[in-house]
């Protein structure tokens, strides 16, 4: 199963918008069969094992981290290929939580007589998914945070130079955050201060993210880099300036039209949206602002925070605005799951822990 996860990763740029999954088929210990899902359309990880092991795979044991298809979607089922092939047990590291699958595809199996076990390495197949997961289960995507910041919790100085806090190291671990991404989100302020193109430059196989810009009063240059570069860009506002809404068009980026909540676009009718159109992992790379209205509002699910050994002082600008909160009882609470050196930098991995009522 550990190999299963091993394979299943070499999909983490290019599976969206299905999960990552990884198969191998074993007689006894050795290996005689192995695959992973490559693209969404392209034959499952099931199907890839068992073509690598031919008539072997009869009478083997087919290792997987995520419970085979039971359903027709864009390719057959993954039961049918596993049954066709007469193994005689199937290991699945977890349940699908897609409820088209979910438990039928194991029955599907034990009612043609196949062995079935589940449950092995089941955390670590678990988080190769958290996207796909969680949209399955609320309807909206994973929201993971990405920041940069001073040992002193600063992400620029007081005049708004950051450019660069982290080093080359540290800025090529975001290329591979993002190239894991379904989507990139940002506010339209950091557009018109930084002008980023917010693409992958990586040299690997992947699919570019859709590029969100959250633009309230369409305020989006039609020259601003994210509309020209490779890639589809969504342009989410409140407004209804058809002139405007044209004007982006004609860049051929799309414009989606939300509730407004406040003065601002709806966040959480953003993701339920985001949601909509499949979209399971959203790397948030925003400015203090839009960062502190989706924490305040519960909708960042992980923050990766890239500290710099620098230090930029007590007028220098915080991580996040949150004005609202002015007491210990209304903290935000973490949970950091992982901390690691990135070149002379270091990278922090932290839940944000749901609040007790």
């Amino acid at each position: 199963m550990a190999r299963a996860l091993q394979l299943a990763a070499q999909g983490l740029f290019t599976t969206d918008p299905n999960p990552r999954v990884g198969c191998v088929i074993a007689r006894e210990a050795e290996i005689i069969g192995e695959g992973w899902h490559r693209k969404a359309g392209e034959p499952h990880a099931e199907v890839h094992a068992l073509r690598n092991a031919g008539s072997r795979a009869q009478g083997a044991t087919a290792y997987v981290t995520l419970e085979p298809c039971c359903h027709v979607g864009k390719t057959p089922p993954c039961t049918d290929a596993l049954i066709s092939a007469r193994v005689s047990r199937v290991v699945v590291a977890m349940q699908d939580p897609n409820p088209k699958v979910s438990g039928h595809g194991l029955q599907q199996l034990r009612d043609a007589g196949i062995d079935v076990e589940t449950g092995l390495l089941e955390n670590q197949a678990r988080e190769l998914n958290p996207g796909f997961i969680k949209r399955m289960h609320t309807g909206r995507p994973f929201v993971r945070n990405k920041l940069a910041m001073s040992l002193d919790g600063r992400t620029a100085m007081a005049d708004g130079t950051s450019k660069w806090i982290t080093s080359e190291a540290a800025r090529l671990d975001v290329q591979r955050l993002r190239a894991r991404s379904s989507a990139i989100l940002t506010g339209v302020s950091t557009i018109l201060k930084d002008d980023p193109s917010l693409t992958v430059r990586i040299d690997d196989e992947l699919q570019q993210p859709l590029r969100v810009v959250v633009d309230t009063y369409l305020s989006t240059p039609p020259k601003a880099r994210v509309l020209s570069e490779l890639g589809e860009t969504l342009i989410v506002t409140c407004s209804d300036d058809l002139d405007a809404i044209e004007l982006l068009q004609n860049t051929g980026a799309r414009v989606l039209t939300l509730p407004r909540k406040g003065n601002y676009v709806s966040l959480d009718a953003l993701l339920d949206k985001l949601g909509e159109i499949e979209v399971n992992e959203v790397l948030l790379e925003a400015g203090a602002t839009l960062s502190g209205a989706m924490l305040q509002a519960g909708l960042i699910d992980e923050m990766v925070i890239y500290m710099a050994p620098l230090i930029f002082g007590d007028n220098a600008r915080a991580l996040y605005k949150l004005p609202m909160l002015k007491n210990m009882a209304e903290r935000i609470e973490l949970e950091i799951t992982d901390m690691r050196a990135v070149g002379v930098d270091w990278r922090i991995t932290a839940k944000v822990k749901a609040k007790q009522h």
